[in-house]
């Protein structure tokens, strides 16, 4: 196997070490709210910028720490990190500062950078915090002529140190930044938000409740929005979207026909900045008074607020800030006085660069057409993936009414297959309630192809599905069995039951089962219909797709799991944990889960090694072991060797660290499949199956010809995989040559290119390709973009 960028020749590539920062200093420093993952970023920003050799200083209390210097300003070293990464909030600290805005305070902060000869800025903040930053850059030489006159610094100071660089980073649980597909801290605060949700509905469901539950988004609707979409709320309020006229007696309708329908709980979830129509605020005590008013029903408040900026951050909002801060130190490194200040974004997969003052101004725009009563300009100016959002929301909650003219009659079956994959029942969720409101008739089928065969096919209804959101597993039921051997069968149930297009939801064996329904085509008549797939599991090995519903839902599994070991070890002596994952042969969760709970390395099938490198690997860590650090972390994807086996590789360590340190294994196993699935899972579940769906519909209506659906082009069996920031329907046939059959993976994978940022932050060399960095990206022509980003969730 090899990486994408192997491809590429060395010359071509433009690499790490070519950037040096031996002469520079770069100050990290955390502004405004806190967000969970901003230790993390401030981790990558430390440890990169010592790899580069540029000393890196820690500026306590944000801009208030820069403009008394002091004690408020220190050296940085590679231990001062550890152990940080699973911490919420900032360790460096973070304050509101009236001093900065002052040009006396920017005098005294000015000052204090230059004895400490930093030149490079990296600030993690919100807009508020980067906007200032810019504007201090902007002011930097005249602060400096100010020092001379002033005697505080003399004229080959001022020389050296003539130009400021500004990176910045967006820490912001609210996602209210243009510019980039997400912030950091926005993720874990969705987790905090879904935990809550998913208590309260086991309570709710014990006293027949209504529960209305406001989250934080002063501004932005985002968390609101996503939360709803992820728990499938029965109302969202949101500022950029308001309630026409009349809300009141749609909301009480709808909430008291579930009650009719026997649904024992009402969820509603309210921003805090909602408004009406008209501008004026639209409080949760406002919501409980109006159902309990006209209802009658038990109705409780729940206001979540800085619970939500709390805890340890998730998988996703640890490898984004280690990324972004990586991405920061090389755009410092880069950087010229001609160089605009720029913000380190989120594109699809990719961490890019877009100016500043750009990202700013398309944010104030949000908020001028909000103040304006522009409502519908404020949430296309959020971005598609927010439109998209705001659409499928509407589409999920709210039933169109049964009737004639609006039936397709067409019958749609959807069926799991493979290993479970939280997010799955999502999956199916949004399957069944979108087929529904396009006029479909919609068909379960139980425990994949097995149950195909055995006829286990039922119509399934709206109400069928209702609270599968959160729902771990697959509660169709999902097997491995493909269809080939039983193709006559299955197209006997196809022909019994007139289904006219199939909707799978699986992993390996998915694909596989498509590739081989596609191929029975030649024979049997009945598989000449539309067939799509959706990718759903925990390896996320799926050709045509960089991403799998399930597998951010075990990555974080493994990473919490990884947190609970490392601080088994806390107070004993020495020790390295040897642990294992799965993914069959794809090295996807034990390399990302080893870049979020910050192993020393991670072992995949992809990247070839041999007894050398696990020698060199045991003697990396006595080393590190002879530091203030004193426990390891090694990761083994469950394939990576037939022969390096996790026994194996434990026995090595255990010998070869005798003395120095004590080793210890685990195996995860089957815990990586289970539990409740992550807000991510859940939203892209929703949104994809809802576009597989829609695909369907058209697919349906091109095909039908003289009474009957006949499809048997290669693109009316496709995956619908989510390829950097959009999502792409592939024939599966097309996919052929992007396998590997034989070790069941994509022969190209984009994570690979993530693998030196581990070995990087844990203080191996390596060459880290940068040949993408540098390009900087117009946020207005990417805003364009006709994309569903992948996490927009």
């Amino acid at each position: 196997m090899h990486s994408a960028s192997e491809d590429v020749s060395q010359s071509d590539k433009k690499l790490l070490e070519d950037l040096s920062g031996s002469d520079k200093a770069i100050g990290v420093l955390t502004s405004g709210g806190d967000a969970q993952g901003m230790n993390a970023a401030v981790r990558a920003v430390v440890r990169m910028g010592i790899y580069v050799g540029a000393k890196v200083y820690f500026i306590h209390e944000g801009y208030q720490g820069m403009v008394d210097g002091g004690k408020n300003i220190v050296e940085a070293n590679w231990q001062d990190v550890s152990s940080i990464l699973q911490v919420g909030g900032t360790v460096i600290g973070s304050a509101r500062c009236k001093d900065f805005r002052t040009r006396e305070g920017r005098l005294r902060a000015a000052n204090n950078l230059i004895q400490h000869g930093i030149t490079n800025l990296c600030v993690i903040g919100g807009d508020g915090s980067l906007t200032g930053a810019n504007f201090f850059r902007e002011e930097w030489q005249g602060l400096l002529q100010e020092l001379i006159q002033q005697g505080k610094i003399d004229k080959a100071a001022a020389q050296k140190y003539s130009h400021l660089n500004i990176v910045g980073m967006v820490g912001s649980i609210d996602n209210d930044f243009c510019g980039t597909d997400m912030t950091i801290g926005t993720d874990s605060a969705l987790h905090r938000i879904i935990e809550v949700v998913d208590a309260i509905m086991t309570t709710a469901q014990s006293h027949q409740r209504t529960f209305v539950l406001e989250v934080m988004g002063r501004h932005c609707g985002y968390l609101a929005l996503v939360s709803a979409l992820a728990c499938g709320a029965d109302w969202v309020f949101i500022p950029e979207s308001p309630p026409a006229d009349g809300w009141e007696d749609q909301m009480c309708q709808k909430l008291s026909e579930n009650r009719a329908r026997k649904k024992r709980l009402n969820i509603i979830i309210i921003s805090e900045g909602a408004i009406d129509c008209y501008n004026k605020p639209i409080t949760s005590d406002m919501i409980k008074d109006l159902v309990v008013k006209r209802l009658g029903f038990d109705t409780r408040v729940t206001i979540l607020g800085h619970v939500q900026r709390g805890g340890t951050p998730s998988a996703f909002d640890r490898i984004l800030a280690s990324r972004m801060g990586v991405e920061a130190v090389v755009a410092l490194l880069e950087a010229s006085p001609e160089t605009p200040a720029c913000v380190v974004s989120l594109s699809g997969n990719q961490a890019i660069r877009v100016p500043l003052m750009e990202c700013v101004q398309m944010t104030q725009e949000v908020q001028k057409a909000m103040d304006e009563g522009k409502f519908d300009s404020a949430v296309k100016l959020r971005g598609r993936s927010f439109e998209n959002n705001l659409r499928t929301y509407k589409l999920l909650v709210h039933k169109k009414p049964d009737n004639e003219q609006t039936r397709s009659n067409f019958n749609v079956a959807v069926l799991n297959v493979g290993a479970p994959a939280a997010g799955m029942n999502a999956a199916v969720r949004s399957a069944v309630r979108t087929g529904i409101s396009q006029g479909h008739t919609m068909f379960a089928v139980a425990d994949g192809f097995e149950g195909f065969i055995k006829g286990q096919i039922k119509e399934i209804k709206w109400s069928d599905v209702g609270g599968w959101t959160g729902q771990g597993g697959s509660l169709l039921g999902t097997k491995r069995t493909l269809p080939a051997k039983n193709a006559e069968a299955i197209a006997e149930q196809i022909r019994l039951h007139n289904i006219n297009a199939l909707l799978l939801i699986g992993g390996f064996e998915a694909y596989l089962g498509l590739l081989e329904l596609s191929a029975a085509r030649a024979k049997y008549d009945e598989f000449c219909i539309p067939m799509v797939m959706v990718p759903a599991t925990v390896s996320n090995n799926v050709p045509g797709s960089d991403f799998s519903i399930g597998a951010d839902t075990a990555l974080n599994a493994i990473t919490d799991t990884c947190d609970r070991i490392k601080q088994s070890a806390s107070g004993t002596k020495r020790r390295v944990f040897i642990i294992e994952t799965m993914g069959g042969y794809c090295g996807y969760l034990a390399s990302m889960s080893g870049l979020s709970a910050g192993a020393d390395v991670a072992y995949i099938f992809e990247e070839k090694f041999d007894i050398r490198e696990l020698q060199s690997n045991v003697e990396h860590l006595t080393e590190k072991m002879k530091t203030n650090i004193q426990r390891g972390l090694v990761l083994r994807n469950e394939n990576c060797n037939e022969n390096y086996t996790t026994d194996f590789i434990y026995q090595l360590y255990s010998e070869e660290g005798k003395g120095v340190f004590d080793c210890r294994k685990n195996v995860l196993g089957h815990m990586q499949q289970g539990g409740s699935p992550s807000p991510f899972d859940r939203n892209f579940g929703t949104k994809i199956s809802a576009k597989a769906m829609q695909w369907i519909t058209n697919k349906l209506t091109e095909t039908y010809r003289q009474g009957r659906v006949f499809a048997n082009s290669p693109d009316s069996a496709c995956v619908l995989g989510m390829r950097r920031r959009t999502l792409v329907f592939q024939p599966v046939t097309e996919l052929q040559d992007e396998t590997d059959f034989k070790h069941r993976i994509p022969k190209e994978q984009w994570w690979l290119k993530l693998r030196p940022l581990m070995k990087i932050l844990a203080k191996y060399k390596a060459s880290l390709d940068v040949s993408d960095a540098g390009q900087m990206e117009h946020v207005n022509r990417r805003l364009t973009q006709d994309s569903h980003h992948f996490i927009a969730i």
